[in-house]
């Protein structure tokens, strides 16, 4: 049953690469990003570049939470660790993040007293709570990282927090929204070199937020969007219907993602949300920069448990590595491969900028994928 899956799905893949050639017009360029970093790993693991003509080029997008997130807030949680003998948990890609002074959360660790402080990966927001409950002696910090998707589940660990008064406990957000990042790229079409004709939307964000926060972009910049899901044919799908919206003149927001995505998207998670989080007023973006209401801040009903608030941390800006491209890379300005470390030098086993150690970095799936022995698209 597996082959008879596996032929279906390929003769389904070569009727949309026909369909999608047959549509595209040789007269002009298309260029459309996709914005999450799940869709940028589709497309290089299953060699949908390959099956595009050579008119239609797909631009990786800064939809990676792990990439996104500057230095600064990296030496922030360090520091914590370091100083005020704190156990900081977070997902596993964002503890071998580079930061200052050739340190990162991983490396970091091995400079902490175990008995006093810990830096450990966690895989979920419930169990750095856990963590907090097993041993109450311990202070433990939640470093919450991510777009709409991940936001929702740590609302719900500060809510129990809350319930449970757990002093030993707390969250140091920092939660993006990806609108904001999308008016960014908008607003900045030459950091792309390229006009963008479109976008592939995000598949699990859209699940949270529905399909509607998407439509000021074809109301206000005349740009189509097409949500789609993370399978190849899905991605596939997607690129066919942006080729037919831009050949008609159309900006519309359409979703192919409809088995996950609605319009209205997940309204229980929403209202957590804004229980429990409100709008920075700027938040630094690596590669974008500071960009106003472009984050979460925990509201002051739950200050109690914002590591910000109660260890009273400042943030300081720090520059990137200044040999590394993933700036211009998630602007879209570069590719992976035009970066003159990629692959030499930087490697998943040595990474030197956040999009090699990613799992949703593009650095990582053009290596892991081997896209970087040929930086030209194929036809």
């Amino acid at each position: 049953m597996k082959y008879v899956d596996e032929f279906r799905d390929g003769e389904l893949a070569r009727g949309l690469s026909a369909a999608i050639r047959r549509e595209a017009d040789p007269a002009r360029d298309y260029a459309f990003m996709e914005f999450c970093g799940g869709h940028t790993h589709a497309i290089s693991r299953y060699g949908v570049i390959d099956l595009l003509p050579h008119n239609v080029r797909m631009i990786h997008g800064p939809g990676c939470p792990v990439c996104v997130l500057p230095v600064g807030r990296i030496d922030m949680a360090i520091r914590l660790a370091m100083t005020r003998a704190v156990t900081i948990c977070s997902y596993g890609d964002c503890l071998r993040v580079p930061a200052s002074d050739g340190l990162s959360l991983l490396k970091a660790r091995a400079r902490l007293d175990k008995s006093r402080a810990d830096i450990r990966m966690i895989y979920s927001a419930a169990d750095a709570l856990a963590l907090a409950q097993r041993e109450p002696q311990r202070e433990v910090v939640f470093l919450a990282i991510g777009f709409e998707t991940t936001t929702p589940p740590t609302a719900l660990v500060l809510k129990q927090a809350q319930a449970l008064g757990l002093n030993n406990f707390s969250v140091l957000c920092n939660h993006v929204l990806t609108p904001a990042a999308i008016v960014a790229i908008l607003e900045h079409p030459e950091g792309t070199g390229v006009k963008l004709d479109g976008f592939v939307g995000p598949a699990h964000v859209s699940t949270v937020i529905g399909s509607r926060p998407y439509d000021f972009v074809a109301a206000q910049y005349r740009k189509p969007v097409v949500i789609a899901g993370f399978e190849p044919l899905d991605v596939m799908q997607s690129i066919l219907m942006l080729v037919r919206q831009v050949n008609e003149g159309r900006s519309e927001i359409e979703n192919e993602f409809t088995r996950a995505v609605t319009r209205d998207g997940n309204l229980k998670a929403q209202a957590v949300v804004t229980e429990v989080f409100e709008l920075r007023d700027h938040y630094e973006w690596r590669g974008l920069g500071s960009l106003p209401k472009s984050a979460l801040k925990i509201r002051s009903e739950f200050a109690r448990w914002d590591a910000e608030a109660k260890f009273g941390l400042d943030y300081t800006a720090v520059a990137d590595h200044k040999s590394c491209d993933c700036g211009t890379i998630l602007r879209g300005e570069k590719r992976p491969a035009e970066c003159k470390l990629f692959g030499t030098v930087c490697t998943p086993e040595t990474p030197l900028g956040s999009c090699m150690v990613s799992s949703e970095g593009a650095c990582a799936a053009h290596y892991n994928y081997g896209r970087f022995r040929d930086v030209t698209t194929a036809g």
